[in-house]
């Protein structure tokens, strides 16, 4: 069987084509490439392109040529409200937009933890749903849905209406123990509880595409449900070992460990770890830090290129390092002020500044594996890499310096592999077992050790 893997992350996108050939090797072909990425409106407010998003995966698929399932993951915590027609109430927001800041009542922090077991952050779900309650109560009076952004994606190339898992714990709002929405939290917080819908799990049938999807592709592939959230996909494409910590390198660094069941006490909140959804009854127990998206603001503002930048990084003095999990970063206006601010320096060159980046990336590493192991009695010998900053080798031998870890180093494409490697996993193709050996036949991994 053929299948497709539509990932899309906040600055780009993909289509990846693949299938198992005969010797149990995973076959890859990327067929559409796509940019991504928010931008203000005529008032200001960032916010995505999901009509242009929907058409670059229908172009994805004419190029495909033919596949047998398709599923969809992006980025997390995102939404769209939709009126009784299917249509976009509103806007369609980006979560670095900066409504949430003006929040005037914000839930007892403590109690939300306790509940859902979610970090704090100014962007989730809970929060961008409050700001609306304040600012545009009418919106959710007149919903009729609420769908997540890849929800809403598989909507428009379906017809069918679901909120898949994965994705709906990253709102803040869902039960991690019962894997379900806490509607006594959510009638508390005086939100339509109507909206809310039985979590879809991973692995189930969302259905055939429509008429005029299928008339313009020219084929009749079923959509199913990978793990939506693109980070759950990330580490069911990780290569990661039973006393392994996962890190989903992109746009954002995902650092965690895969748990049996959900770790909520005081340690955890003060760490401000999250709770997130995994497949197959699994949580994934994960610290958000800011990943390359320094770095990539660092690359537009100076006008260097990635490569140039890392090699004016690696021969550049270390004039200090920063918090790398500091909201200050998630979209300041110019991130080369925010970083000498953070510094405390007036001057510092291109280089100097993406040095405090990478080392500031690896020190943080360092510390959320140390929480982790005290927060779950574990201990972890190695780092899974995958996502496109595993093609990053400063920064991958870095991490093992200030880690003391073994690493391993992709697939770079560890998210839509994840993707793939679930849909066959769901089809009954391949087993859950099978899993790392079919990677490390398919991919190139490099190892840094310890």
């Amino acid at each position: 069987m053929v299948y497709l893997a539509v990932d899309i992350g906040a600055s780009s996108g993909k289509i990846l084509k693949g299938y198992l050939s005969g010797d149990g090797a995973l076959t890859l072909e990327t067929v559409h490439r796509f940019a991504n990425g928010c931008r203000p409106d005529e008032d200001g407010t960032l916010v995505w392109d999901l009509e242009a998003l929907y058409l670059e995966i229908v172009e994805g698929l004419k190029k495909a040529g033919s596949a047998d399932y398709i599923a969809i993951d992006t980025w997390g915590v995102d939404f769209v409200l939709l009126d009784k027609n299917g249509r976009i109430i509103g806007k369609s927001v980006s979560y670095r937009d900066s409504r949430t800041e003006q929040l005037r009542l914000w839930p007892d922090q403590e109690e939300l933890y306790r509940r859902t077991g979610i970090q704090k952050q100014k962007f989730n779900t809970v929060y961008q749903l409050l700001s609306l309650k304040e600012n545009h109560p009418d919106y959710l009076d007149s919903a009729s849905a609420l769908l997540f952004v890849p929800d809403y994606l598989a909507f428009r190339l379906t017809g069918c209406i679901q909120q898949e898992y994965t994705f709906a714990t990253t709102t803040n709002l869902l039960d991690p123990w019962k894997r379900s929405w806490d509607y006594e939290l959510i009638e508390s917080l005086n939100l339509p509880s109507r909206l809310f819908m039985k979590p879809s799990e991973p692995g189930m049938i969302v259905g055939k595409l429509r008429k005029e999807v299928i008339d313009a592709i020219g084929y009749r592939p079923t959509l199913l449900l990978a793990p939506s959230h693109d980070s759950a996909s990330a580490v069911v494409g990780a290569p990661l070992e039973s006393d392994g910590i996962y890190l989903s390198s992109g746009t954002w660094s995902i650092m965690g460990s895969v748990e049996n069941s959900p770790v909520v006490n005081e340690k955890a909140m003060r760490a401000n770890l999250s709770n997130e959804g995994g497949v197959d009854n699994t949580i994934r127990l994960i610290k958000n830090i800011m990943g390359t998206w320094i770095l990539q603001r660092l690359r537009s503002e100076s006008g260097l290129t990635f490569d140039e930048l890392e090699r004016e990084a690696r021969k550049a003095r270390l004039i200090g390092t920063f918090d790398a999990t500091d909201e200050r970063f998630l979209s300041p206006s110019s991130m080369t002020d925010e970083i000498k601010d953070a510094l405390g320096v007036a001057l510092a060159s291109y280089g100097e500044l993406a040095s405090s980046v990478y080392h500031s990336l690896a020190l943080t590493y360092r510390k959320t594996i140390a929480e982790l192991e005290e927060i779950t009695g574990r201990a972890f010998s190695s780092i899974a890499i995958v996502g496109g900053g595993s093609k990053d080798d400063f920064l991958n031998s870095l991490t093992r310096d200030y880690t003391g870890r073994t690493v391993t180093a992709g697939p770079d494409e560890g998210t839509a592999i994840g993707n793939l490697l679930y849909q066959m996993i769901a089809t009954g193709e391949i087993n859950n077992t099978e899993k790392n050996d079919i990677l490390r036949k398919s991919v190139r991994i490099a190892t840094y050790q310890g």
